[in-house]
C-alpha cells in the first residue's frame, strides 16, 4: 500500500502509535530495529535517524559507524498483537553519511540486481515464496523442547493436528498486517508447518518473507510453542525449504509465457532457466547459508539435491507448475528459509539475467526419478551435485564471478568472513554422535 509521510503521521497519531519499530536486515538474514517513541517519527521519516552500523553483522568497522536508516513509506503497519502502547514498524535502506546507498545492506543488492533486470526491459520480477516452519513445545520457562506439538502428517487436520488453532491465529494475523493468504496446511514432517501468501515483486516479497517468521515466533510463543525456521531440525523426517515460484514481467505481459509451447515457456524462460541451473552450485552458499542446510539436502526426503529441472517430477531443483498464462513461472526448490531473503532472490535473479544475456541453452528436462540413479546415470545425463556441505558452497561462491559481481565486493567479503567461521566452529566442535558412536567402541 502507498503511504505518505503526512498518511503515516495522520495514522500514527489516530491509532494512538507510542512506538516505531525502524526494521532493517543484516547480512546474515537477521532482523534488526531501532525502536524510537513516536516524537521521533517525523525525524525518521525525513531520513535522518542514525545508527551504529559497526555493531551490526557484516557492516562496517568501528572507525566508521554512522549509517542512516531511509523508511520504506509503503512497509508502514501497526503490529495487530500489541493492544497497549502500540508499536508500528518501518522496514528501512541503509545508508551512507554522504548520502549514497550503503553497499552491504541486503536489500539493497537486491535493488542493484533488480536495476540490472529493468535495464534488461524487465519492469519487475515476481516472487512467490513457500517459507516452512517446525513448532516445538516450551518448557516452563519458555525455552524451547525438542518435543514437537503433534505426530501429524501432510494436510492432517485436528485433532492430529495440535498446531492448527495456532496456525489459524498466525494467518489471521498476517491478514491484519495487509498478507493475502493463499493455503495453509500441515507438512510432511511431524510439527511442519505451511502457510502460502500472494506472489509480489522482489522488494515486497523478501520483506514479507522477513515479516511472516516475525509474526510466526511472536503468534507461536503466544500459544506456548517455539517456531523455528531452521533447515533440518530432526534427524529422519523432511526438513524445511522455502520454494522461489518465479517469473520476469515486461509492464502486465509475462515475458516467460509461450502458447504455443507445450509447457507454455518461451526462449526468454528457458534462458532464465538454464542460468539458474548453470550459477546454482555458485549460489548455493546463499540460497543455503548454514551447515544444518546441508543436513536437508539429502536424498530420500523430496529436498532436491541434483542440479536438474522437471514439469513432472519433484526430485530435480527446478519444477514448472502447470499453471499458464500470466501465473507462467518456474519454482527453484533448493533455497532455505535460512537464507536471507533479499540476497536469495538476488543471486537467483542475476543468475537467469545471466542466463537471458548468454543466450544458455536449457538442458533436457529429467522426468525420472533423480533419487533412484546410479551417480553413473546421473554423470551421463549431466545432472550435477549442489553442494554436500558448508564449505563446498562457499568454495564454489568465491570462485563464481556472476554471482560475486551480483553481491558486490562488501557483502561477498564479509559474508564469506562470517560463513567461514561458523563452519570452523562447526568442523572443529565435538558433537553428540561422535561420542555415542566411539566413547565405548575405541
Amino acid at each position: 500500500m502507498s503511504y505518505s509521510k503526512a498518511d503515516i503521521l495522520r495514522i500514527a497519531k489516530e491509532e494512538n502509535v507510542r512506538f516505531i519499530r525502524l526494521q532493517f536486515t543484516d547480512l546474515l538474514g537477521t532482523i534488526k530495529n531501532v525502536e524510537i517513541p513516536v516524537s521521533q517519527l517525523e525525524k525518521a521519516l525525513d531520513n535522518k535517524m542514525m545508527f551504529d552500523g559497526s555493531s551490526i553483522e557484516g557492516y562496517v568497522r568501528i572507525e566508521e559507524s554512522d549509517m542512516y536508516l531511509y523508511p520504506d513509506l509503503s512497509t508502514w503497519v501497526v503490529f495487530p498483537w500489541v493492544m497497549e502502547s502500540k508499536v508500528a514498524r518501518l522496514i528501512c535502506d541503509v545508508y551512507l553519511p554522504n548520502g549514497n546507498p550503503f553497499p552491504g545492506d541486503p536489500r539493497g543488492v537486491l535493488k542493484r540486481v533488480l536495476k540490472e533486470a529493468e535495464e534488461m526491459g524487465f519492469t519487475s520480477m515476481n516472487v512467490g515464496p513457500e517459507p516452512e516452519f517446525f513448532l516445538f513445545k516450551t518448557d516452563e520457562k519458555g525455552n524451547p523442547t525438542m518435543e514437537l506439538n503433534d505426530q501429524a502428517g501432510y494436510f492432517d487436520l485436528a485433532p492430529t493436528d495440535l498446531g492448527e488453532n495456532c496456525r489459524r491465529d498466525i494467518v489471521l494475523t498476517l491478514e491484519e498486517m495487509g498478507f493475502e493468504i493463499e493455503a495453509s496446511h500441515h507438512e510432511n514432517a511431524p510439527g511442519q508447518h505451511e502457510i502460502d501468501f500472494k506472489y509480489a515483486d522482489a522488494i515486497k516479497a523478501a520483506d514479507q518473507i522477513q515479516t511472516f517468521k516475525l509474526v510466526v515466533k511472536t503468534i507461536a510463543r503466544q500459544h506456548g510453542l517455539h517456531a523455528t525456521f531452521m533447515p533440518k531440525p530432526i534427524f529422519g523426517v523432511a526438513g524445511s525449504g522455502m520454494h522461489c515460484h518465479q517469473s520476469l514481467f515486461r509492464g502486465k505481459e509475462n515475458a516467460f509465457y509461450d502458447p504455443e509451447d507445450k509447457l507454455g515457456l518461451n526462449e526468454t524462460a528457458c534462458q532464465y532457466m538454464a542460468g539458474i541451473l548453470h550459477h546454482a552450485r555458485g549460489f548455493a552458499a546463499i540460497t543455503n547459508p548454514i551447515v544444518n542446510s546441508y543436513k536437508r539436502l539429502v536424498p530420500g526426503y523430496e529436498a532436491p539435491c541434483y542440479v536438474a529441472w522437471s514439469a513432472s517430477n519433484r526430485s530435480p531443483m527446478i519444477r514448472i507448475p502447470s499453471s499458464r498464462g500470466l501465473s507462467t513461472r518456474i519454482e527453484a526448490r533448493n533455497p532455505d528459509p535460512a537464507a536471507n531473503p533479499y540476497l536469495a532472490l538476488a543471486v537467483m535473479l542475476k543468475a537467469g539475467l545471466d542466463g537471458i544475456k548468454n543466450k544458455m541453452q536449457l538442458s533436457a528436462p529429467t522426468d525420472r526419478n533423480i533419487y533412484v540413479m546410479t551417480e553413473e546415470e546421473r554423470l551421463a545425463e549431466g545432472i550435477p551435485s549442489l553442494p554436500e556441505n558448508l564449505k563446498e558452497a562457499l568454495d564454489e561462491l568465491r570462485k563464481n564471478e556472476v554471482i560475486a559481481e551480483a553481491l558486490g565486493e562488501h557483502a561477498l567479503l564479509h559474508f564469506c568472513e562470517l560463513k567461514e567461521i561458523e563452519w570452523d566452529m562447526f568442523r572443529t566442535q565435538v558433537h553428540a554422535w561422535e561420542r555415542d558412536q566411539y566413547m565405548t567402541m575405541i
